[in-house]
């Protein structure tokens, strides 16, 4: 799935927002795949079975290139348990209703005979690439890690169109769109865009903190409240009623605090004040900044004296 998209600029903003946007559309949006398969009938990853055309590295080459969408956070399991003699294609996959297959026609193997094919899957959510390191025990179980290519972007080029004269001069920036189909080449470019905006964020965030330390280096204050303090005048603020019907949807958070918080069963306003700063640290990929960042959306959306 492809599509051209253009914008008008001045000259020089062609280059910049280009290169940029291409590195987002390659290296910060979500996808989903599979990045492992078990199945206790194989000896190693390079071995064949009688009855099935393709070797055990075929079908997991496969595997690999099956197209995934979904809402997942973290991983979730799924299987196909096919008979042959026919064909096993990516419709064979049985996996939860928050994952959907792309294009059900997708090749997996050739069953030759009437034998039994069960494969126990691994599917994960996340950005990027990641190579799979194959360790020695990984196999005793049956279990084969697949190199993972979450990206949805397969490509992007960009290129610039100059005209006018002089000072007048102005430019065209065509931005080309390569997809896996899990994403349109809109939806990729939306998001991409809103992950290059998140990236930023810090950089304003940081100045007003600067200055802020600067003031108080020559004034005697008080520390700010901690994050709990804070949130506690929230809560005292709004009943609890109230607070269980404010999804974390509604506050607009940068996708990577938002996707930290679903991992962690954490769905509502109420959820997030019941968790401590400490509790926060604790989950996968969060960080300190992620914390001063949450709170100040919250201070945004709602008033916390």
């Amino acid at each position: 799935m492809d599509a051209l998209f253009c914008l008008h600029l001045l000259k020089g903003q062609a280059d910049t927002i280009g290169i940029a946007m291409r590195r987002a559309l390659l290296g910060e949006i979500e996808g989903t795949c599979i990045t492992r398969a078990k199945s206790e009938k194989i000896p190693h990853e390079y071995s064949t079975i009688v009855g099935i055309q393709e070797s055990v590295h075929e079908i997991l080459m496969n595997l690999k290139e099956i197209g995934l969408r979904s809402n997942l956070y973290g991983t979730c399991g799924a299987f196909i348990c096919a008979r042959g003699p026919g064909y096993v294609t990516a419709q064979d996959i049985i996996s939860p209703p928050s994952v959907e297959i792309v294009d059900n026609t997708q090749h997996i193997a050739r069953l030759t005979e009437p034998i039994d094919l069960c494969i126990g899957l691994q599917i994960e959510r996340n950005r990027g690439y990641r190579y799979s390191i194959k360790r020695p025990n990984n196999f005793q179980d049956g279990s084969y890690p697949i190199d993972a290519v979450f990206m949805p972007v397969r490509n992007a080029n960009h290129s610039i169109h100059s005209y006018g004269n002089g000072n007048e001069r102005q430019e065209i920036l065509f931005l080309e769109i390569w997809t896996n189909g899990s994403l349109t080449p809109k939806e990729a470019l939306h998001e991409a865009s809103r992950n290059l905006i998140d990236l930023f964020i810090p950089f304003l965030h940081g100045e007003e903190e600067t200055l802020h330390l600067e003031y108080n280096r020559h004034k005697g204050t008080l520390p700010p409240l901690t994050f709990h303090d804070r949130l506690a005048k929230l809560r005292k603020n709004k009943k609890e009623r109230e607070l269980k019907y404010i999804f974390i949807d509604q506050l607009e958070l940068p996708p990577r605090i938002y996707n930290c918080l679903k991992r962690c069963n954490i769905h509502t306003l109420l959820d997030l004040l019941n968790k401590s700063q400490k509790d926060l640290m604790k989950i996968e990929d969060f960080r300190i900044e992620d914390v001063k960042q949450l709170l100040g959306i919250l201070e945004k959306h709602f008033t916390i004296d």
